[in-house]
């Protein structure tokens, strides 16, 4: 029979009261955003833009136009621009192009770049479109908004992301609305008014 060594009497208690004088042991930080699930979709969501918004043109010093919903409320951070609307938002980023924008390049770079920053992202799919303002891939996915800074509620949104390349730079279009609002005709709109200049 193999023996068992003790602690002391007096060393145990004392490692029972300083376990004891220190608290309750601190929770484990959250999940990060990317591994949250998704929130379920709300029955009647909020968020399509009215038929009779009027849109207006808006040009960037970054070399781009593109026609957004007058009245939103605009942030800019450098070349990034941001139009927000309680819960839409059409938001335009400009990066470096890679050195070949493909298909492979998007789903093997873009896109696990997307599920990293987001919130438990789901892409539904990606095809490359031809628009008045040249061609770009299409990104259709969707994701968790950030929790309400006093409720901490969350609502699933849809996107329509589109990503524009020339001249070495390339522009990420995403227009974003909560899951199943009708703003099917404003998206098309804003989509197909993008150009560059």
């Amino acid at each position: 029979m193999s023996a068992k060594r003790l602690l002391p009497k007096p060393v145990l208690a004392l490692l029972i009261a300083a376990a004891a004088a220190a608290g309750p042991i601190a929770p484990l930080t959250s999940l990060p955003a990317w591994a949250e699930k998704a929130v379920a979709p709300e029955k009647n969501p909020p968020g399509d833009i009215p038929d009779t918004q009027v849109f207006i043109t808006y040009r960037s010093a970054a070399g781009y136009a593109l026609k957004v919903p007058e009245g939103w409320a605009r942030s800019d951070n450098g070349t990034n621009v941001r139009f927000v609307d309680k819960l839409d938002a059409v938001q335009v980023t400009i990066m470096q192009a890679p050195p070949k924008l493909n298909l492979a390049w998007v789903k093997d770079s873009y896109i696990p770049a997307l599920e990293k920053r987001g919130r438990a992202v789901i892409v539904n799919n990606v095809r490359l479109v031809t628009l008045p303002g040249g061609r770009a891939f299409r990104i259709a996915y969707a994701d968790n908004s950030e929790p309400n800074a006093v409720t901490g509620k969350q609502v699933r949104l849809e996107h329509n992301l589109y990503l524009f390349e020339y001249g070495g730079k390339l522009a990420a279009l995403n227009l974003s609305a909560p899951y199943g609002a009708d703003n099917v005709d404003q998206w098309r709109l804003m989509s197909r008014s993008f150009r560059w200049q």
